[in-house]
């Protein structure tokens, strides 16, 4: 069991899954504008890097992991116009928000939602050419087993592109985000969202979930065959590029 496996958004005696579902209802409302804020927007930029690395693979069928509201799914199907992609949650309250960002850009007909336990997703093996994963993974309840299933629903030689928040490693960064995670985002988290629980579990997840190294061996523990990772705005982010 990992670290961040253990660490729940409430204390309640529910297990971390429907913690998790009941978190993200909770802050889907305001969750697009303070994601975008508490990141000054480089968010879309990383997300663009991450879709970049599939470019090359022109994937036809994607899934798009813990895709929360839709941005990283939206953003997957203008850049590499897949024949069908489908965002899978455990929050109807997220996705019914990425359901009207779908339709309003008239994606509809290549973009779907499916509320999916991303411990045991229900479909074949072998259903995509791609899956990614953005700001998602770490709420997995369990690591291992998610990433296994991601690794059984791709097809061989699929690939899998995720992009996570994680804690820099290197000084001043280092000191200056410890900061900025344990006093500004929780803050403006509960003053957006009313919601302080949640962002001060998230920042405890990041702190908490397997960095650079040790996410490759995880992947590779998985069953791909290849996996590297690069840290991206001083390490504020970490992008992960994995191969079935």
């Amino acid at each position: 069991m990992y670290e961040q496996e253990t660490i729940k958004p409430y204390h309640a005696g529910e297990g971390k899954a429907a913690q998790v579902e009941q978190m993200f209802d909770n802050i889907a409302p305001t969750y697009d504008k303070l994601n975008h804020r508490l990141s000054w927007d480089i968010d879309r930029r990383w997300r663009k890097k991450a879709i970049q690395q599939l470019a090359p693979y022109r994937p036809q069928a994607m899934l798009d992991i813990a895709t929360g509201t839709g941005d990283f799914a939206i953003m997957a199907a203008e850049m590499l116009h897949p024949e069908r992609l489908v965002g899978a949650d455990i929050s109807e309250g997220m996705m019914q928000i990425g359901r009207e960002k779908v339709a309003k850009k008239g994606l509809d007909g290549i973009i779907s939602f499916e509320k999916e336990d991303c411990l045991a997703l229900s479909y074949p093996g072998g259903s995509f050419d791609a899956v990614t994963a953005a700001f998602g993974i770490r709420n997995f309840a369990d690591l291992d087993k998610g990433l296994l299933e991601i690794c059984r629903v791709l097809k061989p030689s699929g690939h899998l592109s995720i992009v996570e928040l994680t804690t820099p490693v290197r000084f001043p960064m280092k000191q200056l985000f410890h900061v900025y995670s344990h006093t500004v985002l929780p803050l403006y988290g509960q003053m957006i969202s009313r919601d302080a629980s949640a962002y001060s579990y998230l920042t405890k997840t990041i702190e908490a979930f397997p960095q650079g190294e040790r996410m490759v061996e995880i992947l590779q523990k998985a069953g791909f065959s290849a996996a590297s990772f690069k840290r991206l705005t001083f390490g504020i982010c970490t992008m992960y590029f994995a191969t079935k």
